[in-house]
């Protein structure tokens, strides 16, 4: 992964929604680093060298890539920082013009022709299986093995990518080569570390909010079994000594499959080993579900609230009601679990009004101790979304286009909205100074138990600081 410039250190891997962190907190990136492992397995000669977490200059990254002569280069990328990425790959080609660059992510599977417009890159992976499909790539430029469905390259594509790849068929990443511990302490979601990241499904089972990127890699849910996360975390914890692990999959499984997890965690005593976070839908799980989470080692579940206006859910197709939102909360702290919530505002049709009933809601819930911790962002259309289609279709974009996708950053509003730019951001503001309450305040210390809960109230109150800097005016 290159390094980039920008306003702090760009949260571009495993992320379903692009930051800028003023802090170096770099997220493990689980289909990468899929890749790199097949790719290992398969014999090939794989380099990994994320110049981002390892806070590599360009030249530095540069240098490294000038004395390696790869075959081929690969990296992830994202709508705001898709231009430097051009930049990038045209200046990679005038040094090593063999080399081949491929390009894979939610942006250019919405958009796959734009990259051959604006770069000399070669390859553009879609879909979310770019691990399969960089394998499938290799063995083609190495042995002329036929090309799977979703790759284009210059003058041609082989059509439509297929989500049919055998997920139970992956093997464990190799950690060790992945360089795992650059990700493992500074995430700021880890209470316990050495942290790490799994994905056991790809990617939300639900899959249908208007607003989220990754459907556009995902448009159909498959998880592996059960048994598979177990053994993997067992795995973890033996050989890493892995105290704390969120499992990325957009949403969680719930049902039989989450029952039959929870149950392999109890009976092995491994829940007292190791926490887990997960993402989580409000509305989809009773009380005995949390308490059930709780003892298999739970701790962390995330959920996207997005707006305390039912009008606005519904238009978001998310599939939740306003007390469902409340109620999942209650439960799932009395169950003895962290909820999160993240809300978002600047909604095109939402009025100053609609926006102050998110922030109320949200304060409700902080105030009466039903959520621990809350992300607050700036409604962003990324392409290949029904928002974005939405956007285009009622003239609501302020920006638009290749010259315009770094405004994607969800550091300014990139659509028209009754509320101005300057409430937009004094409302994200006003949401992380919950953080800063005295309620809030005793009741974090309160729950002090040693040194890793100290450790991760330091690293929250770094993260709030970094976010009401991110939203204090005009950038």
């Amino acid at each position: 992964m290159p390094p980039l410039s920008g306003p702090g250190t760009p949260q571009l891997g495993q992320n379903r929604q692009f930051q800028w962190f003023d802090n170096c907190s770099a997220i493990y990136s689980v289909v990468p680093a899929y890749a790199a492992t097949l790719l290992k397995n398969a014999g090939f000669d794989v380099y990994w060298f994320d110049a981002i977490a390892l806070t590599k200059s360009y030249y530095e990254f540069k240098s490294y890539v000038k004395d390696l002569k790869p075959d081929v280069i690969t990296f992830e990328t994202k709508t705001p920082i898709i231009s430097q990425h051009w930049k990038i790959i045209n200046n990679l080609k005038k040094t090593l013009p063999k080399s081949k660059i491929v390009l894979f992510g939610d942006h250019v599977t919405a958009l796959p022709d734009e990259s051959f417009k604006h770069s000399k890159v070669d390859f553009v992976l879609t879909g979310g299986d770019y691990d399969f499909l960089l394998l499938n790539l290799c063995n083609h430029l190495s042995k002329n093995a036929k090309l799977e469905s979703g790759i284009y390259y210059r003058g041609g594509n082989t059509g439509k990518f297929v989500l049919n790849h055998d997920l139970s068929s992956l093997p464990f990443i190799d950690r060790e080569f992945t360089d795992w511990a650059l990700y493992a302490f500074d995430n700021g979601n880890y209470r316990s570390t050495p942290g790490t990241y799994t994905m056991i499904g790809r990617d939300c089972w639900w899959g249908k909010c208007k607003f989220c990127s990754w459907p556009t890699l995902y448009p159909c849910f498959r998880v592996r079994k059960p048994k598979q996360l177990f053994d993997e975390i067992k795995y973890l914890v033996e050989n890493f000594g892995i105290k704390e692990i969120m499992d990325d999959s957009g949403t969680f499984p719930i049902g039989k499959w989450l029952k039959k997890f929870c149950n392999l965690m109890i009976n092995s005593g491994l829940n007292k080993k190791v926490r887990i976070d997960c993402n989580m839908r409000f509305g989809v799980l009773k009380f005995d579900d949390y308490k059930l989470m709780r003892k298999a080692g739970f701790r962390f579940l995330l959920f996207g609230l997005e707006s305390a206006n039912q009008s606005t859910l519904d238009r978001l197709n998310k599939g939740v009601k306003i007390g469902e939102i409340i109620r999942g909360c209650e439960w799932a702290k009395k169950a003895g679990l962290n909820p999160h919530i993240t809300c978002m505002v600047g909604y095109p049709w939402e009025s100053v009004l609609d926006a102050r009933k998110t922030i109320d809601l949200a304060k409700y819930l902080f105030n009466k101790g039903w959520v621990d911790t809350l992300q607050a962002t700036i409604v962003i259309p990324y392409p290949g979304t029904p928002l974005y289609d939405a956007c285009k279709s009622n003239g609501w974009l302020l920006f638009d286009g290749p010259k315009s996708w770094s405004h994607f950053d969800m550091r300014e509003k990139v659509m028209k909205s009754p509320i101005s730019e300057v409430q937009i951001k004094e409302f994200t503001r006003e949401l992380y100074k919950l953080f800063f309450s005295p309620k809030y305040v005793l009741r974090k210390f309160s729950e002090i138990r040693g040194l890793d809960d100290l450790k991760f109230i330091k690293r929250g109150v770094k993260q709030v600081f970094k976010h009401l800097n991110d939203f204090g005016g005009k950038k």
